[in-house]
């Protein structure tokens, strides 16, 4: 099957066949321009790397914000970095996985060498491209090619594609009978909200929350303060299409700051008796981060930034706010407090497990179904609130 080979020891034969594999991409060119679906050939896993089929994947806003450059990431590209697959081949020294295994690349790895892999206090895996934006793989090479053109990685995964390859520590095996076309969100959106509100801000019970946006990730973070056992959540959003999805998944009440002639950070502030236990910024815009630091209660307030912010912007703030009290936070990935974090190799396969427990939902945070040659119509669906 692999050509005349003449051998007198016994040797892996996943490693003497695998092949480039031509299959269909979403493929960007250029900033704010519509992705074109083009063939691309795709090289076999180097050493401690994994080809995976992708069987589903989901929009988020961070793959728009590098469509927009908010988000800075080398071209041509293929973007994506929330789904989930099955293992179609394997470099040489990867244990961890194997053929027909399936599975959710990690857009934050997780090498297990790094200070913050070692670290109880971090998540944030130095081999991440998160801060770098490099774009290649781990040898300075990229796996993609396309009309003789080499094609950059995104977040070191890339799943906007048939197949993608990630390095081994940015995989992680999951449950065999998990729906892929569910569990992909656990790759980013439901993790980076629900983590947020129980990892990085540690709701308590009977505590008053504010989330400002409701896309998928706030309404996770909206699912991830009502299981903490908060009283009151107040949602924000200048959607009202998105009220009754937020109540459902546990907020308890809903604003618009299009609704007043004050800044709603002044608003949730006379809603509250002097401000909420807990904030959430999920847009990925300096003006409502600084609004949701500002609606914290003066002193012992904690307002967390999950929105990825964008780049080459500055924030200008009171330094007043935090001298009383305030805690200003960030959260990548669900984030970490004190004692505990959330390492992905680690906590994906469990949140997997949990969500085959029933122990959270998925589906109200699917909006639609699209066959994924239609991705541009989808990022209209995004752009569109929808």
């Amino acid at each position: 099957l692999c050509g005349d080979l003449k051998m007198q020891v016994p040797f892996p034969f996943s490693l003497l066949c695998l092949q480039v594999i031509k299959c269909k991409a979403a493929v960007l060119w250029e900033a704010n321009k519509p992705f074109s679906i083009e063939e691309v050939e795709v090289a076999p896993p180097k050493e401690h790397e994994v080809r995976i089929k992708i069987v589903a994947t989901g929009i988020c806003r961070s793959d728009d914000h590098a469509v927009t450059g908010a988000l800075v990431t080398p071209f041509p590209v293929i973007l994506g970095h929330e789904a989930a697959g099955v293992v179609e081949s394997v470099g040489k020294g990867v244990t961890s996985v194997k053929p027909g295994d399936k599975v959710i690349p990690l857009f934050v790895p997780q090498c297990g060498e790094c200070k913050s892999c070692l670290s109880t206090k971090g998540n944030l895996c130095s081999k991440t491209d998160l801060c770098t934006s490099g774009g290649l793989m781990s040898d300075g090479t990229t796996r993609f090619t396309c009309k003789g053109k080499a094609i950059y990685h995104f977040l070191g995964t890339s799943t906007f594609t048939e197949y993608t390859v990630v390095h081994e520590s940015a995989v992680a095996k999951i449950d065999a009978a998990a729906p892929l076309e569910k569990v992909c969100l656990i790759g980013c959106g439901f993790s980076t909200g629900y983590g947020a509100a129980l990892q990085t801000a540690k709701v308590e019970p009977g505590s008053t929350c504010a989330v400002f946006g409701l896309g998928g990730v706030g309404l996770s973070v909206v699912m991830g303060c009502k299981a903490a056992g908060a009283s009151r959540i107040i949602a924000v959003d200048i959607n009202k299409d998105k009220f009754a999805k937020a109540k459902e998944l546990g907020a308890t009440e809903c604003i618009s700051p299009k609704d007043f002639n004050k800044p709603i950070q002044e608003v949730l502030m006379e809603m509250t008796g002097g401000g909420v236990d807990y904030s959430f910024e999920v847009i990925g815009r300096t003006d409502t981060m600084t609004a949701a630091l500002a609606c914290c209660q003066c002193n012992y307030g904690v307002s967390v930034i999950v929105g990825v912010p964008p780049a080459a912007q500055k924030i200008a703030f009171d330094p007043m706010f935090l001298f009383t009290g305030r805690s200003w936070k960030g959260s990548v990935f669900g984030g970490k407090d004190l004692e505990r974090c959330w390492k992905s190799k680690d906590s994906v396969p469990k949140l997997v497990a949990d969500y085959m427990k029933k122990k959270f939902v998925l589906d109200p945070l699917i909006t639609h179904t699209l066959p994924w040659t239609k991705i541009n119509e989808g990022f209209d669906l995004l752009r569109t609130g929808k």
